[in-house]
């Protein structure tokens, strides 16, 4: 949905709602849990946010609270939501000046144990999105050398909207992965 106003707060909880029995915007739904389908751009971002288990358990805390989205772009509405299966989201971007509202509904969640300690969520696109696809972020946690690492891996395809503006949609994800890696390290970096 895109607006040239922001939208108020009732509009963006009625919006939500409408679109959580919306189905997913696309077929391979899962699909970020392995390689890219046919006719999908994969974007895998990945940076070490440190070592030790403390740092870790930042990392998961901050995956819970969405951190990854606290970007000055970017509303996550709502950041009170659970990370569960089914629960539905969207992100408020404010761009070109006007504002697009793009739901969301997490398709799986990872709690891994071995051999990597896994933590994170994938979400798929809903119909009223500007791009289709999946994007899952996690956290790792390697005891063999206690390294910590925050990954996003994204596979998209442009709905018809965005393929208008293809080279600027490109421009935006690529700007998101790099700001929610600095929204992540800002998260476990601070006391």
């Amino acid at each position: 949905m895109f607006r040239l106003a922001k939208p108020s707060r009732e509009t963006i909880l009625n919006f939500i709602a409408a679109q959580r029995t919306e189905e997913f915007s696309y077929a391979e739904v899962g699909c970020s849990r392995g390689t890219a389908p046919t006719g999908y751009t994969a974007d895998h971002n990945r940076l070490k946010l440190g070592e030790g288990l403390a740092v870790s358990e930042k990392a998961k805390a901050a995956i819970r609270q969405w951190q990854p989205f606290d970007i000055p772009w970017i509303t996550l509405c709502w950041t009170d939501a659970p990370i569960a299966v089914g629960t539905a989201v969207a992100v408020l971007a404010a761009h070109l000046g006007f504002w697009s509202l793009n739901p969301c509904r997490i398709v799986y969640v990872l709690d891994e144990k071995q051999p990597v300690t896994r933590y994170g969520f994938a979400y798929g696109t809903l119909p009223q999105h500007a791009a289709i696809g999946e994007e899952r972020f996690t956290v790792e946690f390697h005891p063999d050398d206690q390294s910590v690492w925050y990954d996003i891996y994204a596979l998209s395809r442009p709905s018809f909207l965005a393929r208008l503006a293809y080279p600027y949609t490109r421009v935006l994800q690529k700007r998101f992965a790099t700001d929610s890696i600095a929204a992540m390290l800002r998260s476990v970096s601070t006391p």
